[in-house]
């Protein structure tokens, strides 16, 4: 297995251009597919939970299960990914997401809330690899065209994220005709669309971008080892700070919409809206949330890092007021606050990642890079569980506000960073 790899990444070596084109390729396919398991999920497993247990306050407990669950899977995607490349990497992390499905399915015709919960636990590996995925576009990619790779792999998220929370009712019916709960049919989605991604990346991600991107370093610094050195010295020094300013971005962005999401559905269905409603309202903000990345990644190489890093924290800010004074009747106001949620979202995640993937060196990255998503899996996890709790104990508007506020929190970091810059 070792051996093969470096053969695979020579092979490729003479055209890296070429082989980065393959790859996004490749990624965008399976980039397509998960993002329909991931927002399948999103749309119902609250729904499930609140039906299960007959409580708002534990509704919130699948988004926090399944982003915590997407924690210890950033650990082992990095880690397989570190040791064996993209490719290894991400099709285990599909894989172990559509074993989760078919769990959440078992437990919901069981009606077994504790096996619901750890199927929960074990379908967030299909939420991190697709997060992860997004490294893989920026491993060929040239320094300045880094955000625009991870916004192309983004990007193809959409068609799915927007096709899985509009397919929630008729897949739900397909469950009822197969004599399973309603519920459990966008499971039924998720497990084969994570199943036909690992397929597509276990098959077709060849070159691996991580290891050709090794072999190329290697070879850049046997022809000019003095200059290799002396990059290798700046990327330390400018590596620590860089990789906690993008962790910071990343982490904060991803608290504050996963808190407001995960209630979203659960405030339209108290307002007397059906899934298909809410379905409509998480399919806009999953477009939102990958629709601009293709501009979002060009503002970022364009205009730099710092300056897009604080524009989501005021765009979240606006998406928290507009969620908290929106009538609860109105899903046109409900879908732009969300909307706005979806993109401040994308400018933390293409401009901390780009922090990240410029700071950190070939020999750490992948294992580097699983860490900081663990931060924000728990971050995700956090916010999570809290806005459910944080709803009942006063109310859905209130978490939409305090979210919007907290997201402001990045600017004095951005600030200084780019002062001591």
């Amino acid at each position: 297995m070792t051996s093969t790899a470096p053969a695979d990444a020579t092979t490729h070596m003479s055209d890296p251009a070429q082989a980065q084109r393959r790859v996004l390729r490749v990624l965008v396919a399976s980039q397509i597919l998960s993002g329909a398991g991931l927002a399948a999920g999103v749309t119902v497993g609250a729904l499930l939970a609140q039906d299960m247990l007959g409580s708002t306050t534990l509704a919130g407990l699948p988004s926090a299960l399944f982003t915590a669950g997407s924690a210890l899977t950033a650990v082992a995607v990095g880690r397989i990914s570190q040791a064996r490349g993209r490719r290894p990497g991400l099709a285990t992390g599909y894989l172990t997401g559509a074993v989760g499905s078919a769990g959440v399915i078992t437990a919901a015709v069981l009606d077994n809330p504790v096996l619901l919960f750890l199927a929960l636990f074990v379908y967030g590996a299909g939420t991190a690899t697709n997060l992860q995925a997004r490294y893989a576009g920026a491993d060929l990619a040239a320094p300045g065209h880094r955000a625009r790779s991870v916004s192309t792999v983004l990007v193809a998220t959409t068609l799915g994220g927007v096709a899985g929370p509009n397919l929630a009712a008729p897949t739900g019916t397909l469950a009822e005709h197969l004599g399973l709960p309603n519920l459990a049919g966008p499971f039924m989605l998720s497990g084969a669309a994570y199943a036909l991604a690992a397929l597509v990346l276990a098959l077709r991600l060849r070159p691996d971008p991580l290891l050709l991107a090794r072999t190329v370093a290697r070879a850049e610094a046997a022809a000019a080892p003095a200059r290799a050195a002396a990059s290798d010295a700046a990327d330390a020094t400018d590596g620590r700070g860089g990789v906690v300013l993008g962790a910071l971005v990343m982490i904060l962005t991803q608290l504050v919409m996963v808190a407001i999401m995960t209630m979203t559905p659960v405030h339209m269905h108290d307002h007397g809206h059906g899934t298909a409603a809410s379905g409509l309202v998480i399919a806009i903000h999953i477009g939102a949330m990958y629709l601009p990345s293709p501009l979002t990644g060009w503002l970022v190489d364009h205009y730099g890092r710092m300056k897009i890093a604080a524009a989501s924290a005021t765009t979240l800010l606006a998406a928290g007021v507009l969620a908290a004074t929106a009538p609860g009747d109105s899903i046109a106001l409900l879908a732009l606050a969300l909307a706005l949620l979806g993109l401040g979202w994308n400018f933390g995640l293409v401009s901390g990642t780009a922090i990240i993937t410029d700071t950190v060196p070939l020999a750490t990255r992948a294992r580097t890079q699983g860490m900081v998503d663990v931060s924000i899996a728990i971050a995700g996890a956090t916010g999570g569980m809290a806005s459910g709790i944080m709803t009942a104990a006063t109310s859905y508007p209130a978490l939409a506000l305090t979210g919007g506020i907290l997201s402001l929190a990045l600017l004095p970091a951005v600030a200084a960073t780019a002062y001591r810059r």
